[in-house]
């Protein structure tokens, strides 16, 4: 299994293993599985947020995905998500890594 056909899989199946919907463990999760990989799931991730954006930034991956769901909120940390933006926070989340993972693949 390649790493966008993992991703995809966690995406389809969220409870599998053991996610419920909310940004901040799905977060976690990839970031553990990153970890697992010896940081070669994510390897360039935040460089890639950081150069689609277009200017520099101090923050981590994290809060550059929840500013790039949510342009013009001051949403930098998963505590000031509402349930409501929970779920489209992870779809935003799961839709920018495979469009890393793609653009990585293609070189």
């Amino acid at each position: 299994m390649n790493d966008r056909e993992l991703i995809e899989q966690i995406r389809a199946r969220p409870g599998m293993f053991g996610l419920n919907g909310f940004s901040y463990p799905t977060a976690m999760f990839l970031t553990g599985f990153d970890l697992g990989s010896s940081n070669r799931l994510l390897h360039g991730f935040e460089e890639w947020l950081i150069a689609r954006r277009g200017e520099q930034s101090s923050l981590g991956w994290p809060a550059l995905v929840l500013e790039d769901a949510f342009p013009g909120a001051d949403i930098r940390y998963w505590g000031t998500l509402t349930e409501e933006q929970q779920q489209p926070a992870v779809d935003h989340l799961f839709r920018l890594v495979l469009d890393f993972l793609d653009k990585r693949e293609a070189g």
